[in-house]
Order: structure tokens, then C-alpha cells, then sequence
């Protein structure tokens, strides 16, 4: 009998095979569906048996690092467990982890997994209104956190257990490092089946209130087989995901993927961006793999990418689209292409640019393997059309899908209908199958009467020096309905006013069609969800209530 280790190591082996032959990857590919499986023990802890080779890495800024080998982590992931369930952590008992970059993070993400309890991710920098929101619509049974946050829950009530990481003065709490003292050998309460829940993840909520997005035992950790391929891991290589741990990126590049590869996770943990010392970071740990979101590409680029003595055989983005600009600059200082991906945290990686694909400008790639991706309609719902809602063919599920939102099956059911799970983003497909992304349904909007996608005005806007983010929204216009209005960031070196207004004014009538041209501007911060992505909603309600700071191009004539 094929054991459900067995049946995973052959699916993860077959995308290692095949790692630079998307056709066969995507045509011979096909789900691991085991009736029961819990990663942490049925994959983890057999990878990790006797296993010496360094599975965590965090380099801090003051120098100091944490080494963590796969055979150490997996004896601390047990102790964990053990002293977890004394204080009366269950199955499917929602924890709510609230941690930073530290090995602890790790270590009780694979504890809970062990237990069979929910894990709800949360990142350090919510708020005791989104923490009570978290603990209330999560049904949050016990919260691990930093010592120095324990106290945002004073105000958070409910009859949860409380551990600390760190030594607080907060009454009630108990001490994390006492699991350390607990036995290293642990012993499952019963098998875990595949369909149990797993995670549970609140959406950043950029244009309403968060999702409750939940995931299964296999849905996530089998799921980022897809999110490996598309990356390019394999084993023994060192991955390096820039991400805020609370989100689903961090899950799927600093825990799934790389660990379903037997990479070894590095992170930089740094209070402030600083490009020549990542660089730095990055040349002394010999980061292999290396993926970051649009904003860090962003900056990056602001620096001299030159000072990456070795550059990662393997460079992705993913968040939101990266705008061909920033692509062309790296691939001229590294000698690589960053590769777009896209995915939700509803899902693995859907579509992607996979090593060894021909790449074509501006695409986000092809149908990751065990994906079977769709255009829908935007009126009918029907799929073949050209360009369209991205959708995912349930007729064959594919394994790396949500269960749904839960505790709300009438948005579960609008995600679900008609047979396609949809994900409310547009996206265009060319002869070839690559899918080029066009944007949020409800971002893209009309200015008279042509259909505007603000990722392409945006990306022209970025082709200009002077600019180091941006973001397009429709503007009021009594004559045109709507018109593009761009909100910019300025590179560093640069001064907003009416020069560079007009300087960039100009720069859009050069590169883009007469109907999509910028009409106007204003210079500022965006912002963002905790997890790096640009609140439209508030740009559109600003633009909407006026603006004394504007720029528009007529008083540029």
C-alpha cells in the first residue's frame, strides 16, 4: 500500500524532474490526494530524520544569526507540541500566532499542524480592533505572541490561553520557554485527515472588510508543490522570501515550498529597507532562490545592483503585478529575468513564469501544473473568451484551493458558482496560452468609454527615473465620465511640484494612446494593507473628495 509520504515524494519528485519542462510538468502532472496527511509528520519529520543540514537561517542586524538544522527543528517542534497540548491545545482549536521572524514562528506552526489544531496567522502589527475581530470571528481558543505585545490584549476579551514568547509583566501568561523543558517525543493523538482544517487567514482587506480564507491539510502544504515548481526550488539551495509573517506569502515561501524542496529557509530581519545590506545578507548566506514583492523589486532597483557579487540563480515577485521597467533593470545588473507569479491567498500559485519557459513581456506566464485556468465572460460567466474574469475549473479541482470562506457560505457560494472558483481579477490570453494580467474587476475602470487598466498606465509611469511607485484610479470628469488619475511616489533625489508635473505629463503623452494618458497627478505616499499592498479604495475616496494638492495636465498647455 502506498503510504501518503509515499504518494507526496513521487508528485514532488515529478516537478523536480521536470523542473525547466513546463509541458511535461503541466501535461504529466497530477495531485496527491491522500486520504489522511499531516505534513509536519508525514513529511517534515521523515525529511528532517537524522538530517544535519540547516533548515532555518535568520541573520539579525546587529549580527547575532539562529541556525536551526531540519533534525533540530523537528525535535523542537515536538517538545512544543507536547507542552501545547498540557495547556489544553486540541484538535481544531484555533491558535492565533502572532510572531515575527523567529524561529519560534516555525516552530509552533509545525506544533499546531502536530496537534491537528487551526492555525490563524496574524502579523505583529494589527491592532487591538483587528485583534479583537480576529479572536471574535475566529473563535480563538489560544494566542501565542511576542512578550512585548502581550499587552494589546488587555482590551481583547474572550477565554483564550495566553503564551509568551519573551518574559512579560502581563498577569495571566504563560511562559513559551518552558516547551523547551517538555519531552522531544511525540506521539499523534490519531491521523489527521486530509480535509481537516488547517490554516484559517484574514485577507488584508483592501476593499472590505477581511475574509476568512480556510485551508485544509493538503490544500496549502500540497498545494505549494505548485508554488516550488514555480520558483525553481530544489534541494539543498537557499531561499530567501521577503515577507511579513501573518500573510499568506510568508506560508508559502517561508515554510511550505521551500521545506517541500528541502531548501533551507534564510531570512534578513531588518527594521529598515536597506538595499546594500541585503545585498550583503544575501552574498554572505549564498541565497540561491530569491522572491520578493513588486514594492522591494521597486526599491531595489533605486539602489546599485551591481554590489550582489552572486547573484540568485533564481529571482520571482509576486503581491501584485512587477512592471516590465524593474524587470529590465535587473536582468541588465544580474544577468536574470524576474519571473511574475500570480496566486491568491485563497490558492497556490495559479499561474506563472517557471524556469525554462520562454518568457514574453509583461505576462504573468502560463497555468501552473494541476491547474486548469479559465477566462470567463464578464457578462455571461461563459469561459473561451480572449480576456475575462481568471477562473479555475473545478471539474478537476485542484488540490491547492481554499475550502472556502469560512462561517460565510453566500460569499463561498458567488466564489464557487457556475462550476469555476473566480477570482475577481481580469486577465487576457494570447494565441500561445500566456495570460497577461489586467487588473482587479474593480479597478479597472472606463474614461470615454475605453476600458483602462491602471497596471498598464502605471508601468508606463515607472519607465520614467523620477518615479519609484505609482497608482491609478478614475478621477471625476464632467466631459470623459472618468479619467486616469496618478498618484506618485518620487524617486529619491527628486522634489514634487509643478515641474516634474509637467515633466511627467509629458513623459505620459509620449508613452501612452491619447484615451490612456495621465490627465492627472499628485505626489505622495500610498496607502498600503500591513501586507504591502496598495489601498485603491482610499485613493478613489480621496480622489473622489477633491484635492487641493492636484495637477492636471490642461494647466500644463
Amino acid at each position: 500500500m502506498t503510504t501518503a509520504t509515499e504518494l507526496f515524494r513521487s508528485a514532488r519528485d515529478f516537478l523536480l524532474e521536470h523542473r525547466e519542462d513546463y509541458t511535461a510538468a503541466h501535461e504529466g502532472f497530477t495531485w496527491p490526494r491522500p486520504e489522511n496527511f499531516n505534513w509536519a509528520l508525514d513529511w517534515f519529520d521523515v525529511i528532517a530524520d537524522g538530517n544535519e543540514r540547516t533548515a532555518l537561517h535568520i541573520a539579525e542586524e546587529d549580527g547575532s544569526e539562529v541556525r536551526i538544522s531540519f533534525a533540530e527543528m523537528s525535535a523542537r517542534s515536538d517538545r512544543v507540541a507536547n507542552r501545547l497540548r498540557e495547556w489544553g491545545v486540541g484538535p481544531e482549536d484555533r491558535v492565533l500566532v502572532m510572531l515575527g521572524n523567529q524561529a519560534e514562528l516555525w516552530e509552533t506552526a509545525l506544533a499546531a499542524m502536530k496537534l491537528r489544531a487551526v492555525v490563524i496567522p496574524a502579523t505583529p502589527l494589527l491592532g487591538p480592533a483587528d485583534l479583537r475581530d480576529r479572536v471574535d470571528r475566529g473563535r480563538v481558543s489560544h494566542v501565542v505572541v511576542r512578550a512585548e505585545d502581550a499587552g494589546r490584549f488587555a482590551d481583547v476579551p474572550g477565554d483564550y490561553t495566553r503564551v509568551a514568547v519573551g518574559a512579560t509583566t502581563e498577569p495571566g501568561w504563560r511562559r513559551y520557554e518552558d516547551a523547551y523543558t517538555a519531552s522531544d517525543a511525540f506521539t499523534p493523538d490519531g491521523p489527521t485527515a486530509a480535509d481537516d482544517p488547517l490554516m484559517l487567514y484574514f485577507t488584508s482587506g483592501t476593499t472590505a472588510r477581511p475574509k476568512l480564507v480556510e485551508h485544509t491539510h493538503v490544500s496549502y502544504p500540497v498545494g505549494h508543490l505548485a508554488t516550488m515548481y514555480w520558483i525553481g526550488l530544489k534541494p539543498g539551495d537557499v531561499h530567501l522570501n521577503i515577507s511579513s509573517p501573518g500573510w499568506a506569502k510568508h506560508a508559502w515561501s517561508n515554510l511550505f515550498a521551500p521545506w517541500n524542496a528541502e531548501a533551507t529557509v534564510f531570512l534578513y530581519n531588518y527594521t529598515r529597507f536597506d538595499a546594500a545590506r541585503l545585498m550583503a545578507e544575501m552574498d554572505r548566506a549564498r541565497v540561491t532562490t530569491f522572491c520578493a514583492p513588486p514594492t522591494v523589486w521597486r526599491m531595489l532597483i533605486q539602489a546599485d545592483l551591481t554590489q550582489l557579487a552572486t547573484p540568485p540563480r533564481e529571482v520571482v515577485a509576486a503581491g501584485e503585478p512587477l512592471n516590465p521597467e524593474v524587470i529590465e533593470q535587473v536582468r541588465r545588473s544580474w544577468g536574470r529575468t524576474v519571473r511574475d507569479g500570480f496566486g491568491q491567498t485563497e490558492t497556490a500559485v495559479q499561474v506563472s513564469n517557471s524556469p525554462g519557459q520562454v518568457l514574453k513581456t509583461g505576462s504573468m506566464g502560463r497555468p501552473s501544473p494541476g491547474y486548469r485556468v479559465e477566462l470567463l465572460d464578464p457578462v455571461t460567466g461563459a469561459p473561451g473568451v480572449d480576456e475575462g474574469e481568471i477562473a479555475l475549473d473545478l471539474s478537476d479541482r485542484p488540490v491547492g484551493l481554499m475550502t472556502g470562506y469560512h462561517g460565510d457560505p453566500g460569499r463561498t457560494a458567488e466564489a464557487m458558482a457556475g462550476g469555476y472558483y473566480r477570482t475577481g481579477d481580469i486577465g487576457a490570453r494570447d494565441a500561445d496560452g500566456y495570460l497577461t494580467y489586467v487588473g482587479r474587476g474593480d479597478d479597472v475602470f472606463k474614461a470615454s468609454d475605453y476600458k483602462i487598466s491602471p497596471f498598464e498606465l502605471e508601468s508606463a509611469l515607472l519607465e520614467h527615473a523620477a518615479v519609484a511607485e505609482a497608482a491609478v484610479v478614475p478621477a471625476p470628469d464632467e466631459l470623459r465620465l472618468a479619467v486616469p488619475k496618478a498618484y506618485i511616489v518620487l524617486a529619491a533625489g527628486w522634489e514634487p511640484g509643478p515641474d516634474i508635473a509637467k515633466v511627467l505629463f509629458e513623459h505620459s503623452r509620449e508613452t501612452l494612446a491619447p484615451y490612456k494618458r495621465v490627465r492627472r497627478l499628485e505626489f505622495g505616499e500610498l496607502p498600503k494593507t500591513v501586507s504591502g499592498k496598495i489601498r485603491r479604495i482610499e485613493l478613489r475616496e480621496a480622489t473622489a473628495a477633491g484635492s487641493a494638492n492636484e495637477y492636471r495636465e490642461e494647466d500644463f498647455r
